[in-house]
């Protein structure tokens, strides 16, 4: 095989269970001693406007406005985050600070900081902030998260329900975890240290003291921990916290100019292959890196830079992590031969102005800028990246198309009958101004069908 099986390293035989009852009176606490200071809580705040129950009645708006509508309030909402830079960057999560105005920082001592945003990405929800404490920080340093094994002791630190900082200890349950349906970014470190709301943002540390994960999620049906804890690995935070130093506002994906799916068993058998995993091409964009590389439809990615892919969202992983201009080396599973390819990651490449569109006119997608799909607007809208049609990019205020409720990432499949393939399509057919609109979107998978006069 071309994907080698790593021997047993001294890091391995290093790593020891508890050999006497003296070993389990071990303690935790040198390590919480050493770690904990780096791990802060997080407070974002949003004044929003209480709205009336008679708000958009025309009735009553013809009379009294909007009088009914109540004072501001103030909206708020607490997370956890780690100070991963001594001049004051602290990583969190995005959701942690979404919409948010204003967002302080408080350290385990006490003392409180106004933050400064510097990046936000929803797709990996991670967000950078930085804070001026005039001070070095205690920092956590990040480790090397695909040394990370399961069944390694790890420490989970955040605030939990608000009621301050909090310890607890598990083990690494599972590595690479995807389909979780967090995020868009799909690749998990899963333990069952407990983590509860609020630990959002928190920190996932190694017996080293070392960063291995941000705790992003939980999955439980009554809000509590259950055991089944996400934490988003420390190389993939360290790729977004390069970002922001390097002075970007958001985190990009590379451009490599493919689509992909995953291998089921059929495909695999039909390829001859003995296990169905790798990333099987579906298309490749002309001109792009990975023609470029060499790679061809049907071809499947079996490991990049000697790190097995058992689906596409482990390559997009890999690909995000060793981040933009960076060469890659592809194992290739090609016409039944295995093959090793070199691949430039390149910057997204700005979608064309032409594929791009705002219907406007009397009709029920007034007021919607629509993109005709590409790998590259496909992820940014949350969708998979080999997703084709036409996509809602946007929805201005007070339009037919947002009171018909439509939303962005939203694919128009058909209207009136008629296949939409580009946004010109959608374009040409909304212009005309037949007695009944018949729509046929698509969302999170489910196709909706709607009739308009």
């Amino acid at each position: 095989m071309i994907v080698p099986v790593h021997a047993q390293t001294a890091a391995d035989t290093a790593k020891q269970v508890p050999a006497s009852r003296v070993d389990t009176q071990l303690s935790f606490a040198p390590l919480v001693k050493q770690t904990a200071g780096a791990v802060v809580n997080v407070y974002a705040a949003r004044e929003v406007q209480q709205r009336s129950p008679f708000a958009g009645d025309p009735f009553f708006e013809q009379f009294f406005g909007g009088q009914f509508n109540g004072p501001p309030r103030i909206q708020s909402s607490l997370g956890s985050g780690v100070i991963v830079d001594a001049s004051g960057i602290v990583v969190t999560n995005n959701h942690v600070i979404r919409d948010a105005e204003t967002v302080k920082i408080a350290l385990s001592d006490g003392r409180e900081f106004e933050s400064r945003i510097l990046l936000k990405d929803e797709s990996t929800d991670l967000a950078i902030l930085k804070i001026e404490a005039g001070e070095q920080l205690p920092i956590l340093q990040l480790a090397d998260s695909d040394k990370v094994e399961v069944g390694d002791l790890v420490l989970a630190i955040g605030n939990p329900f608000g009621v301050g900082q909090t310890v607890t200890s598990g083990i690494v349950s599972a590595q690479a975890r995807t389909r979780v349906g967090i995020s868009d970014f799909d690749f998990f470190i899963q333990t069952d240290a407990a983590i509860n709301p609020g630990n959002s943002g928190g920190a996932l540390i190694g017996m080293d003291g070392k960063l291995v994960g941000i705790n992003t999620a939980i999955f439980s049906r009554s809000g509590g921990s259950v055991g089944i804890g996400f934490a988003i690995p420390s190389n993939m935070v360290r790729a977004v916290v390069e970002t922001a130093k390097q002075g970007g506002d958001k985190f990009e994906r590379p451009y490599i100019g493919a689509t992909f799916q995953n291998v089921t068993s059929d495909v695999a058998e039909g390829l001859g292959m003995k296990q169905p995993y790798g990333a099987l091409v579906t298309n490749v964009a002309k001109d792009g890196p990975a023609e470029k590389g060499g790679l061809q439809v049907g071809d499947v990615i079996l490991a990049v830079d000697d790190f097995r892919i058992e689906n596409f969202d482990g390559l997009g992983y890999r690909l995000s992590t060793a981040g933009i201009g960076k060469t890659v080396k592809l194992n290739v599973l090609s016409r039944s031969k295995e093959k090793v390819i070199s691949l430039v990651l390149e910057k997204p490449r700005p979608d064309d102005p032409a594929n791009k569109t705002v219907i406007q006119g009397k009709n029920p997608l007034s007021g919607a800028q629509v993109i005709t799909l590409t790998p590259s607007s496909a992820t940014r809208l949350h969708l998979s990246a080999e997703t084709t049609g036409v996509a809602v990019e946007k929805i201005f205020a007070n339009t037919p198309a947002a009171r018909i409720g439509l939303q962005p990432g939203d694919i128009v499949r058909k209207v009136n009958g008629r296949d939409i393939a580009t946004a010109a399509d959608l374009a040409t057919v909304m212009a005309t101004k037949p007695v009944l609109w018949r729509f046929e979107f698509e969302r999170d998978g489910a196709i909706i069908r709607q009739i308009i006069r």
